[in-house]
């Protein structure tokens, strides 16, 4: 059994608790209460960072496309982009699909939750500055867009839900080898694992605090991976990483959420 931090209905306060990583269940004291009785709230208050080109097999699909220009060689650093706070959204929520998109690409990553404040961390202790882990579908809209990740494909509403919890750190033995897993409409249609990371959750970590602070409650994304499925209107999708549990979402006209798309 793993230690989350979540809340529970009838309590607002973010708490450490025991929780079934499999089902999605919280042990509460001698309770054990279901995904209907747990508020699955957006656990994340800080800053989302997405990265592309993590993973050997996205790099190796692009081929001697790499070598062309405007870019001319693989990247030297991380290839980082902001998901900001309008796209944050949380277990069980709707996905909005927007007008004149058929498919939406998700997109399984394994987010760091930042612990505390990161500057130029060493590779080393890199994983004492994690607070813990939790599910992050990095959704897009389809592009071509590698080197500069465009904000129109991936920085829409409701485009990267999180959780359903934080595990807290100690909690996961192996960042760098846990098998991600997508399902549509309960069918499996990618898997992987953070073994198949270029930059393991530590190496990544030291890159990107070289040049850049984390703060505490600050989310960077290791990546997703190749060929990453799409789903359309009506579709369930579901992420499960080994350890952290699953993040449940179903994608729906964007017309459907809050009047948006009514004009």
């Amino acid at each position: 059994m793993s230690r989350a931090r979540i809340k529970v209905l009838g309590d607002r306060n973010l708490a450490l608790v025991d929780v079934q990583t499999s089902t999605n269940t919280v042990v509460l004291g001698n309770s054990v209460l279901s995904s209907n009785e747990v508020q699955f709230d957006n656990p994340i208050i800080g800053t989302v960072y997405g990265t592309l080109l993590n993973y050997k097999g996205a790099l190796e699909k692009l081929g001697d496309a790499v070598n062309n220009k405007p870019y001319s060689s693989p990247p030297i650093a991380p290839i980082l982009y902001i998901k900001p706070a309008n796209t944050f959204n949380h277990y069980g929520a709707a996905i909005p699909m927007p007008p004149g998109i058929e498919k939406l690409e998700m997109g399984a990553a394994l987010g760091i939750v930042i612990g505390r404040l990161a500057v130029a961390v060493d590779e080393k202790n890199a994983l004492t500055y994690v607070a813990g882990y939790t599910i992050v579908n990095d959704v897009s809209v389809p592009n071509e867009s590698v080197y500069r990740p465009g904000i129109q494909y991936r920085a829409r509403d409701g485009f990267c839900p999180m959780g359903p919890w934080i595990i807290d750190c100690h909690e996961v033995k192996n960042p760098d080898d846990l098998t991600i897993s997508v399902f549509i409409n309960d069918i499996l249609q990618q898997e992987n694992s953070t073994s198949n990371l270029i930059r393991s959750v530590s190496r990544l970590l030291a890159d990107v605090t070289e040049f850049m602070t984390l703060s505490p409650g600050d989310v960077l994304l290791v990546g997703v991976p190749e060929d990453a499925p799409q789903a359309k209107v009506g579709d369930k999708v579901r992420i499960e990483i080994a350890g952290i549990g699953c993040l449940e979402n179903m994608i729906v006209d964007e017309s459907e959420i809050n009047g948006r798309g009514k004009r």
